[in-house]
């Protein structure tokens, strides 16, 4: 541990000129008492540590010295390419790995470049989650990700099915790799014995423990899986598998306009297409309405979804969701067909002094 921590303090004044007791026991995680320690035990094993006295004062190394402690550990490369989602670094437990790995590569460069870390984090930033909604790391998250960088075979408890049909079943697993999607975490694994490589939320893994000592601890990767493009394929074949049913609207051509900020966007291309088709092209110019199918996951969500687009819509099928339509319509009529309550007078000023 002390070992670890007096590379990093070399490190860290190797990549910059001069550095307080207090900024280096802020990097280190230390008191400054410690810090003045580890400093006179580099100086006693050769390091030339000097520290300079006075309120600008602080540590350096004297004459240009470069240690050759640079040398990337594997776990260290892997997670510098990750370094740009410290978001999803920190929920695989991975962030003090990257944190050595950068400081690592900043000692190694040339003094004219040791800002570039810096300058580019100041530039660009990944914010994975959605809007308004507060990202949870999944408890097995770290646990997971262990297994997927090993290729370390797991058995894992997974809640599979939704509300009364909701159950546990247990599955052993080959964890290929991690995707964050939109804030939430999802496994690509393989069933060993099986082809096909299937795709699990985290968050719904309520254990993951390494497989029967009887069996091999460790799998065989398939060197023609490549994650980004699985990944890809699979996406889209949810997002179709999920619109279960069909609507028929009619849409203005501001709702024509609207219409992909209020459904799915396989939802939206779909009718893009099909008044394609129909028109020649899809701009929501045309002078009047636009009749179009489109495929959506349930009514329900269907309803939701179109009250978005307000009177730019019509409903025309199926009946069940244009009768909820009327029935809100009048619901709205009523509400905004007689004068608003009388908030009561305004309430009086507050007095000051």
């Amino acid at each position: 541990m002390r070992a670890a921590r007096l590379i990093k303090m070399v490190l860290l004044l190797q990549s910059r000129s001069s550095m307080t007791a207090a900024e280096l026991a802020r990097e280190l995680e230390v008191s400054e008492r410690t810090v003045t320690r580890d400093a006179q035990a580099l100086s006693e094993a050769g390091v030339p540590v000097y520290a300079d006295r006075g309120r600008a004062g602080g540590y350096r190394l004297v004459g240009g010295y470069r240690t050759r402690l640079t040398g990337l550990a594997r776990g260290e490369a892997e997670a510098l390419f990750l370094s740009g989602v410290p978001g999803a670094l920190r929920e695989m437990g991975l962030e003090d790995a990257a944190s050595a790995a950068r400081l690592k590569v900043s000692a190694a460069l040339l003094p004219s470049l040791r800002d570039a870390s810096r300058t580019a984090a100041q530039r660009f930033h990944l914010d994975a989650p959605g809007w308004f909604r507060e990202p949870v790391t999944p408890e097995l998250l770290p646990a997971v990700a262990d297994a997927v960088w090993d290729d370390r075979r797991v058995t894992a408890r997974y809640l599979r099915g939704e509300g009364e049909q909701r159950r546990e079943v247990v599955r052993e697993l080959e964890p290929y790799g991690l995707v964050l999607k939109a804030g939430v975490w999802y496994l690509c694994a393989r069933v060993p014995g099986h082809g096909a490589f299937r795709v699990y939320r985290v968050d719904r893994f309520t254990a993951v423990e390494p497989v029967d000592p009887a069996q091999p601890e460790r799998f065989e990767r398939d060197r023609e899986f490549e994650l980004p493009a699985f990944w890809e394929e699979r996406a889209e074949q949810f997002a179709r598998s999920i619109l279960r049913t069909e609507v028929v609207v009619r849409l203005s051509p501001e709702g024509v306009r609207a219409l992909p900020h209020s459904v799915e966007a396989a939802a939206a291309a779909a009718a893009r297409e099909a008044l394609a088709q129909a028109a020649g092209e899809f701009d929501g110019t045309g002078g009047g309405w636009v009749t179009v199918t489109l495929p959506v996951e349930s009514e329900e969500v269907a309803h939701t979804q179109l009250t978005a687009l307000g009177p730019e819509v019509e409903v025309l099928a199926p009946a069940s969701l244009r009768e909820r339509f009327a029935a809100q319509a009048v619901r709205l009529a009523r509400l905004y067909g007689r004068e608003a309550p009388d908030a009561g007078p305004d309430p009086a000023p507050e007095r000051s002094g």
